[in-house]
């Protein structure tokens, strides 16, 4: 059976990258009527951030990425299920050590008891001969008699060796990525890395290499960055004497500029897209795209069209580009397809988040202000940002009404003749269609310039410079609070002239 998993650190938000690769995961995992795990990689305690993890699990369940085996949480608390835990890396550190002390026994793996000075001493001499910085094997060759006396004086101290894996000093290892192909790596340019640390906590490569194994993990789907740490991970494979997982590594994901994606060029947490109001349907939509293409001109995929398309085949070894662009036509897309009461719901925490008390609207007044935005948006949050003037009369300056090829008399004329007419309308007169055609008629019929009287008329209702037309504006205004609010705002701005 197909096992993937996703296997994040708990060091902050979830990364889009990080999103990009629990996606894949899943979509891989629930194609082939697999398995998907989550494992939480927190041997690296110093960059731990509590909450992380819930945090985690809260952003994926929102976005439809499902698990069927490892961490959760239940009842509040961090829990998990399935018969390979524990799931959380922090709590398997006697497995790693057994495996470490297996490597040694086994001649593909030492002790090294070297200082941190000594250390940093190689690395400055390495430096200087431009060369890289690797280790330079200082205990690899020592006898047991000096492994057994440097191990005696090392209890005494308190302390602990670390561990280093032993990479054969010559020949290659060969990778067959699933999606880069055949990539190969002489022995010769690998370190011996260090797989067990003396505070008995495993480095990223000896626990990815265990923890997959012992789970049954049949497939790794991670980012390109890890290639050059693969050959390292299929040598441990080899020294354990077990069958390695298959590899597909996933190109970089970069800004327009052919930077590396970061907080300092902007956002690249999940948490802070859906926060702005890119709608989870939208997000799992564009970063999908992030470097799997499924051949066809069709850019639109639910998740259930995702699991149905996708393949590991289709996914370039070029870097993806995060064109933020593309993400607000697509949301903007997905905003104008949703359904008015849906979407109506989804938006009422934007509109409370700038202090409007939506309860005291009726549906039908919130679901026409959705309505008539949603062809002029690309996130939920432009609503609540762009909106105000529905639920409170505007502020402005009173030079704003004034048409361009007008003055302060011929506006204030023209919004006198507006609010006879206005005045004049039925209840049942008031949809946009009849709003419309009776003003557009009114102008007409007194010879006038479409700006002259629209222009006034919409800085009167609006507040804006820009905004939806006045006949859209009055016939949402009319479903919020009736005719007398639209009279009430074409006064206040005689009054202002």
């Amino acid at each position: 059976m197909i096992r993937t998993r996703f296997a994040p650190s708990p060091t902050g938000f979830v990364h889009i990258g990080s999103l990009r690769t629990a996606l894949f995961s899943f979509l891989f995992a629930r194609r082939e009527n697999g398995i998907h795990v989550l494992r939480i990689e927190d041997t690296d305690q110093s960059r731990k951030v509590e909450g992380s993890v819930e945090n985690l699990l809260k952003v994926m369940e929102e976005l439809g990425i499902e698990f069927n085996e490892g961490a959760l949480v239940e009842n509040g608390k961090l829990a998990e299920r399935g018969e390979f835990g524990p799931y959380l890396q922090s709590e398997r550190l006697p497995i790693y050590k057994k495996h470490a002390e297996q490597l040694i026994n086994k001649g593909n793996a030492y002790y090294c008891f070297c200082t941190q000075e000594h250390l940093e001493e190689v690395k400055k001499e390495q430096i200087a001969l431009k060369k890289p910085a690797r280790y330079d094997r200082a205990c690899r060759n020592l006898s047991q008699a000096d492994v057994k006396a440097k191990l005696e004086k090392f209890k005494a101290a308190g302390k602990n060796p670390v561990i280093r894996q032993a990479v054969p000093l010559d020949g290659f290892t060969t990778i067959n990525d699933l999606i880069y192909g055949q990539i190969i790596y002489e022995h010769k340019v690998l370190d011996d890395q260090i797989i067990l640390k003396s505070d008995g906590f495993p480095t990223y490569h000896l626990a990815v290499v265990v923890d997959d194994h012992l789970m049954q993990i049949t497939h790794v789907i991670r980012g390109e960055e890890w290639i050059p740490s693969t050959a390292k991970h299929l040598l441990l494979y080899k020294a354990f004497g077990w069958e390695p997982t298959k590899f597909a590594h996933l190109p970089l994901i970069l800004n327009p500029d052919k930077t590396k994606l970061s907080k300092r060029q902007g956002d690249v947490a999940v948490e802070d897209f859906l926060s702005k109001g890119y709608l989870k349907e939208a997000l799992i939509n564009f970063v999908a795209f992030l470097g799997w293409n499924p051949k066809t001109e069709k850019e639109i995929f639910s998740l259930d069209d995702l699991i149905k398309e996708f393949s590991l085949s289709n996914v370039n070894k070029a870097a993806a580009i995060f064109d933020t662009n593309k993400l607000d036509w697509m949301n903007g897309l997905y905003i104008r397809n949703k359904p008015l009461k849906e979407l109506t719901e989804l938006i009422l925490p934007y509109w409370r988040k700038v202090g409007v008390d939506t309860d005291k609207y009726k549906r039908e007044f919130l679901e026409a202000i959705v309505e008539l935005r949603r062809p002029r948006i690309k996130t939920l949050s432009e609503i609540g940002e762009r909106t105000g003037y529905f639920f409170t009369p505007p502020e402005y300056e009173n030079e704003i009404l004034i048409w361009k090829k007008g003055g302060k008399e011929d506006a204030k004329e023209k919004l006198q003749e507006l609010l006879e007419l206005f005045g004049g309308f039925a209840d049942e007169d008031f949809n946009l269609e009849n709003i419309e055609q009776k003003i557009k008629e009114f102008i007409t019929s007194k010879n006038y310039q479409n700006g002259n009287v629209l222009w006034p008329l919409r800085v009167a209702l609006s507040g804006q410079k820009n905004s939806p037309s006045p006949f859209e504006i009055a016939s949402v205004l009319f479903v919020g609070f009736g005719k007398d609010e639209i009279l009430k705002r074409i006064k206040t701005a005689i009054n202002k002239l």
